[in-house]
Order: C-alpha cells, then structure tokens, then sequence
C-alpha cells in the first residue's frame, strides 16, 4: 500500500481532456504488457477520484498485474469504482463477490452489482447475469429476463451469449420450442469460436434437428468442439463420425483444421 500512496503523491491532472489523454497513455502502456508504467498513471488519477482508474487498479490487483496479486486490495479499489458508478467496476467488484475473493462470497451482492453494471449496457455483465438468471443455482431463474440480457449481450458478439440463446430455443425456456431459431443462434455462436455453440450446431446436423440432416457437416463441427474442449461434442460425435466412410472422415478432419467461416453479421 506505501507503494501506491507513493505514487498518489504526484498531482492528477485537474480537467477532463488531461485525465483523457493520461488514461490514453496507460492504456497503450498497458497493451504493451507495461503495467507497472500504467500503475503510475492509474494511481493518483484513482486517488483522485477517477473511476475508471480506480477500477484499472483494482483489476491489476486482482489479476497480479504490475504488482503482487491482493484480492484484498483489489476490493477496495473496485467498490470505490463501482460505487462511483463505473460499469466495468460493478463488473469487476461482482465478480469478485461471486467468487469470493477479497469478499465474502454474496451471491446476491453479484447479482445487484452485475445487473447494475448491465443495466449501463456493459456486455460481460450482460451474459454473466443472463447465465446466473437461467441456470438458477446462485439466483431465482428468470427465462425472459435470461433470454433478454442474452440478446443484449449477443449484439455485443459476445458468442457464449448467443450459445446460450440457441438453448434457451431448443429447451423452450419462457419461449415456443423453435429448432431453427436454435439453430440460427448456436451457428451464430460456433462462426465466433463457442466451443459450447459448435457442438450444439454439430447435434442439430447430426439429428436433423431445425437443419436438413448433414452427418459430414455435423462431423466438422463436432471435430471443431472437441478440439476447443467442448464436453457436449462428446455425445454425439462417435455416432455422427460413424455413418461416414473413411474419405468423410479425413475431409471432415480436413475442414475442421481451417480457419472458421466468417461469421454472419
């Protein structure tokens, strides 16, 4: 902590457009991996009241960047952020109470601050709480609540959320079953690399499930899932990998090593 009261000491810029440009050069610092030269910007502008600083710090206490690991400190800095209204701060700071790390772990604390940190159109905070809102475990299951932060979160290409849309479809949670609108989302999440998206999508060519029935195609993606550690492509990938003859089997390997297609807006 002296080491940051330290560099506390150095005046922070007094107008808007100074604290923009010192924000610009931490973060290029930053992109270098030159987090210890971020540290001395971040840490008299967070002193000084900067949200978005204060969470910078508290992230890099977190994640031991720049500085020794302190989930400890990495609380205090990120309540302050997310107390000032900082989005990714309530990200942040719920993340750590979801895990309990510096915190005891609260449940309903994440969901209030993931939820505020949503409601500012934060992406990240948009699919973890959809996640929590579905599964149900660490909150009351909301479907369409769920289904909405989803779709909010897909606009922001975030793949997982638009895996999780495809399910949401296939299982009929708060919505009509509607295997092409299933289908339409988990491809949606496979073209973005959700390992989760390409087994899902592989299924439904192998079943024939809102997709004309392809066993090659359905090799090819469930190839894809296996390889990014999908556990759901193992369901289906012996039986789809079956009904192809030898010379399948080495396109469908073939076309599951190239690049992914790109992905439909």
């Amino acid at each position: 902590m002296r080491w940051l009261e330290a560099l506390a000491k150095k005046a922070p810029p007094s107008d808007d457009a100074t604290v923009a440009d010192r924000m610009a050069e931490a973060y290029e610092a930053s992109s270098r991996g030159d987090y210890a030269r971020a540290l001395e910007i971040w840490a008299p502008l967070a002193q000084a009241g900067v949200a978005r600083a204060q969470n910078n710090v508290g992230a890099c206490f977190s994640d031991g960047l720049g500085v020794e690991r302190d989930p400890e400190l990495a609380a205090q800095w990120l309540s302050l952020a997310a107390a000032a209204g900082d989005a990714v701060g309530q990200r942040n700071c719920a993340a750590l109470y979801f895990k309990g790390e510096g915190v005891e772990q609260d449940y309903v604390r994440a969901l209030e601050l993931y939820r505020a940190a949503a409601e500012q159109d934060d992406g990240a905070a948009q699919d973890m709480l959809s996640w929590m809102l579905l599964e149900g475990e660490v909150a009351a299951p909301d479907y369409v609540a769920a289904r909405e932060f989803a779709e909010r979160a897909a606009a922001h290409g975030i793949a997982a959320a638009m895996t999780r849309l495809g399910m949401i479809f296939h299982n009929a949670l708060g919505v009509e079953r509607d295997p092409g609108k299933a289908v339409y989302w988990w491809r949606r999440g496979a073209e973005r690399g959700d390992a989760d998206g390409q087994a899902m999508l592989g299924a439904a060519f192998h079943l024939g499930s809102g997709v004309k029935r392809d066993a090659l195609e359905a090799c090819v993606w469930l190839l894809r899932a296996r390889a990014c550690g999908s556990p759901l492509a193992g369901q289906f990938f012996q039986a789809a990998r079956a009904v192809l003859t030898p010379g399948q089997i080495a396109d469908a390997e073939r076309q599951a090593a190239a690049p992914l297609p790109e992905p439909a807006p």
